[in-house]
């Protein structure tokens, strides 16, 4: 650290072993930065956690001087909550411990680990569990906001496959919730965001996948959209859990519009076959690119259309159908997309994750069978308003179609009147759990849960 060390880093050093940065040092600006380039926020000070030792100094700091905090893990957050303007924020993007135990099929995991680092990790011992589609995401937010990915459908959500995990919670206490212990907080942890505390470790049940599976994509016109999508929710009706498939409308690499089928078989290579042969066999599509691939690659196929540094404005609602209505109105805002990074793309929801209890976990949605997700990126400030206007239209166009409902893990800034919504029944829950960990209210750059007021 360089330069005159601030009150509050003189107070935190002594019980804290990582590094501490604050305006001026040279690592300063990088470690601010997170994947949204419209989030330009400068905390007082960012303390670099090390260990849980660190974790707990910085938390009890937080707490003892009323300091806003944020908590920044993989750092991929749309609505930027993983950093904080003039407060702490609590960084463990160097917590990247991973430890695999192939034969419980269990994986332990430090929350600075990114998507790509645990898959590495995993497929060695040819496992995984259900993770983010963008390699580049970190697991810890991911999997507390609920965890969309290519396996959900044989798996379950990232959140279904935790076993437990170590959170330090606003007393500076660490505390391991699993289904025997503080199952309470468990239940709270699984859905519920970061409300409850800092988790600094993650273990995960795995499962026998790969090295090989059986993905790719299929792309068509713009054109041919419409039909495609009602072949994609023909597709959906039947396809097997092992089977997952979304649908976006994108601008193609050389600035043609184009419609893709992106899927996954999370089973034997030949019945995949024999299940995607429809789907490859659709029309006539411009390109055929499915075949076997490592699971490895297939976790990386949305990393290029989704790089750092742009600014970015993410929409979503749950869907219970792709209707000829909801269909054409999709291709219509499509028409008229102001940027080349923006898509319009639906996650496939049911199998393994539609099965579990609905009060099982904080998940906020079991019965939906689809995600609509309008993501949208840009890289000229000039034209927010113009981006996110058309983000916020095509929204509205298509309430009538789509569930009050929404994925937190897509809730931009500024829609925290969404969350109560977000939660529905589960909401009042969350707030007794919020109160009794978190009764200040520390833990609030997130999805925010307030507790009851005394």
């Amino acid at each position: 650290m360089t330069g005159t060390i601030s009150t509050t880093a003189q107070m935190l050093q002594e019980n804290f072993r990582g590094p501490l940065l604050q305006p001026g040092d040279a690592e300063y600006d990088v470690a601010r930065m997170v994947w949204n380039a419209m989030i330009d926020r400068k905390p007082a000070l960012i303390a670099q956690c090390t260990s849980t030792d660190d974790v707990i100094a910085a938390v009890n700091l937080a707490r003892e001087q009323g300091l806003l905090v944020s908590i920044h893990g993989g750092g991929h957050s749309v609505a930027g909550n993983a950093v904080v303007d003039g407060g702490l924020m609590i960084d463990l993007s160097l917590m990247k411990k991973i430890d695999v135990d192939p034969g419980a099929r269990t994986v332990r995991a430090d929350p600075g680990v990114l998507w790509s680092e645990f898959d590495a990790a995993t497929q060695a011992h040819g496992l995984a569990t259900t993770g983010g589609a963008v390699s580049t995401t970190g697991i810890a937010g991911l999997t507390l906001g609920g965890g969309w990915g290519f396996l959900i459908r044989r798996f379950g959500l990232a959140c279904d496959n935790l076993l437990s995990v170590e959170i330090v919670t606003a007393d500076g206490q660490v505390r391991t919730a699993s289904a025997n212990e503080n199952a309470d907080l468990f239940w709270g942890v699984r859905g519920g965001g970061g409300n409850f505390g800092v988790v600094t470790s993650f273990t995960y049940q795995l499962h026998p996948v790969g090295p090989t599976v059986l993905g790719g994509m299929v792309i068509h016109p713009i054109e041919r959209a419409r039909e495609a999508l009602q072949f994609y929710r023909d597709f959906c009706s039947t396809a097997p859990d092992e089977a997952t498939v979304i649908p976006g409308m994108i601008t193609g690499p050389d600035g043609n519009r184009i419609i893709v089928l992106i899927g996954c078989y999370a089973g034997a290579l030949d019945e995949g076959e024999r299940v995607f042969a429809p789907l490859r066999s659709f029309g006539s599509p411009v390109a055929d690119l499915f075949g076997p691939m490592p699971y490895t690659s297939l976790q990386q196929l949305f990393d290029p259309a989704y790089p750092a540094g742009r600014r970015n404005y993410w929409k979503s609602s749950f869907m219970d159908d792709v209707s000829d209505e909801a269909i054409d109105t999709m291709v219509d805002w499509f028409e008229k997309v102001p940027s080349p990074f923006a898509a319009i793309e639906i996650e496939q929801f049911g199998g393994a994750a539609g099965r579990i209890a609905a009060d099982a976990t904080a998940f906020s949605e079991r019965g939906a069978a689809y995600n609509l997700v309008v993501t949208n990126a840009w890289t000229d400030p000039a034209e927010d308003d113009l981006q996110i206007g058309w983000s916020r239209g095509l929204w509205r166009a298509m309430q009538p179609f789509v569930r009050q409902t929404a994925y937190v893990n897509y809730l931009s800034d500024g829609e925290q009147d969404r969350v109560q919504t977000a939660y529905g029944e589960r909401y009042e829950r969350l707030v007794a759990l919020k109160t009794k960990y978190d009764p200040t209210n520390l833990f609030r750059m997130n999805q925010n849960i307030q507790p009851a007021q005394e």
